[in-house]
């Protein structure tokens, strides 16, 4: 026979665990819910023809612009800082903006926008995103997305890499063979992929380009950096690697990078496979663009979530054309809730913001809020831009 403290102890059981189970619940849909939505979102989203992804990429370029150095990874160490708190805002779907290398994939895992844009001012980094596309085309895991990235067969203990952490795909392609006839075949795949698949023309200059890029990362495999190939350019400064910089934690002590979670590199491969991450050529300021850019956002209906603008703005300032790129910003359509994301380097002085250890601070910034304050004349420079109504972890 049951004590009746137990029978009533049973009893109070039953009534709370319902309502434990329900708060359980709320709280989780309060960390999840905006990208449950922007989930269920994406299977509704239809994908862009090849032939449409080809003309949006020639007709929205500009001509080819210089930068110093080839910026074949990013060198900021800081990227995962402000995941917490784009999450906290609940940045997410809309459209997504954006500029550099492979630090966009992770941005765009954790946004999870319906469409994004990346644009640069060389074509090389166009054509490197192409070789991005090509390669989630032909990857269906992360170990497959690195094995053709490095053109590093999956061999041996390789074979079984598909779902580990990706701790242990790393350590494998670190001291994994890379065979010449291996990025051979790749780069011949790579190149038919880009001209018949995805319908965009390969000229013989953009081929030895396309080359050139994609044999840094044979050549130089996980220890590939910003400065890799550039003559000079990274002898007086260490960057991350790429394999420092997939294993930059976020605030929390937690691995972000797109490859750290097989949940994450599908979110992004689901995009490239409806061709709905467009490399664009293109500066800042330039006159064509980014105006064309947000042009064919605001017929589409699309919204900017968030923006990721790097440190260009400081070049911006430094060449005098800071106006026209509030200019392009104008014609951007966004609410609310769109925000720059910056990664600010230091200037001889910390900034407030930043965390120790790292050379570069990464900060958001609601586009509203810039407008205002570039229309009240607050921007002087770039520093007093960097440190105004900034939004941190």
């Amino acid at each position: 026979m049951t004590p009746p403290f137990f029978s009533r102890l049973r009893l109070r059981w039953k009534v709370f665990l319902p309502l434990l189970l329900m708060l359980i619940a709320v709280g989780s849909w309060s960390a999840t819910s905006v990208i449950d939505q922007a989930s269920s979102e994406r299977g509704k989203l239809k994908p862009i023809p090849a032939p449409e992804f080809s003309r949006l990429i020639r007709e929205l370029s500009e001509e080819d612009g210089y930068f110093r150095s080839d910026n074949f990874t990013s060198n900021e160490t800081s990227y995962l800082h402000i995941v917490g708190k784009l999450r906290e805002l609940r940045i997410s779907g809309g459209a997504y903006l954006g500029v550099g290398p492979e630090q966009n994939f992770t941005y765009i895992a954790k946004i999870r926008p319906e469409i994004a844009f990346i644009v640069d001012i060389r074509r090389q980094a166009m054509l490197q995103h192409l070789l991005y596309k090509a390669i989630f085309h032909l990857s269906e895991s992360r170990a497959e997305f690195l094995s053709y990235l490095l053109s590093r067969p999956l061999q041996g203990d390789g074979a079984r890499l598909k779902g580990a952490a990706i701790e242990r795909m790393l350590e494998y392609f670190a001291s994994a063979a890379a065979p010449e006839e291996t990025f051979t075949a790749n780069l011949s795949r790579v190149r038919k992929m880009i001209q018949q698949e995805f319908h965009f023309p390969l000229s013989e200059r953009d081929q030895q380009r396309l080359e050139y890029v994609y044999s840094a990362f044979h050549r130089a495999g996980l220890e590939i950096g910003f400065g890799t190939g550039t003559a000079n350019f990274g002898s007086y400064r260490r960057f991350p690697s790429l394999r420092e910089l997939i294993l930059e934690p976020d605030l929390n002590g937690k691995l972000g990078n797109f490859l750290a979670t097989e949940e994450d590199y599908r979110w992004v491969r689901s995009l490239h496979l409806q061709n709905r991450i467009i490399p664009v050529v293109g500066d800042f300021a330039g006159p064509k663009a980014l105006a064309s850019v947000g042009e064919y956002l605001r017929k589409q209906g699309y919204t900017v979530s968030a923006f990721y603008t790097s440190n260009v703005e400081q070049f911006l300032f430094q060449n005098g054309s800071f106006q026209d790129f509030v200019g392009n910003v104008r014609k951007l359509p966004i609410d609310a809730k769109s925000v720059f994301i910056r990664a600010v380097p230091s200037r001889g002085q910390a900034h407030p913001a930043q965390v120790a250890g790292h050379r570069i601070t990464t900060l958001l910034q609601h586009i509203s809020v810039f407008l205002k304050d570039y229309d009240a004349g607050v921007y002087t420079d770039y520093w007093t831009l960097a440190t105004t109504h900034f939004i941190t972890e």
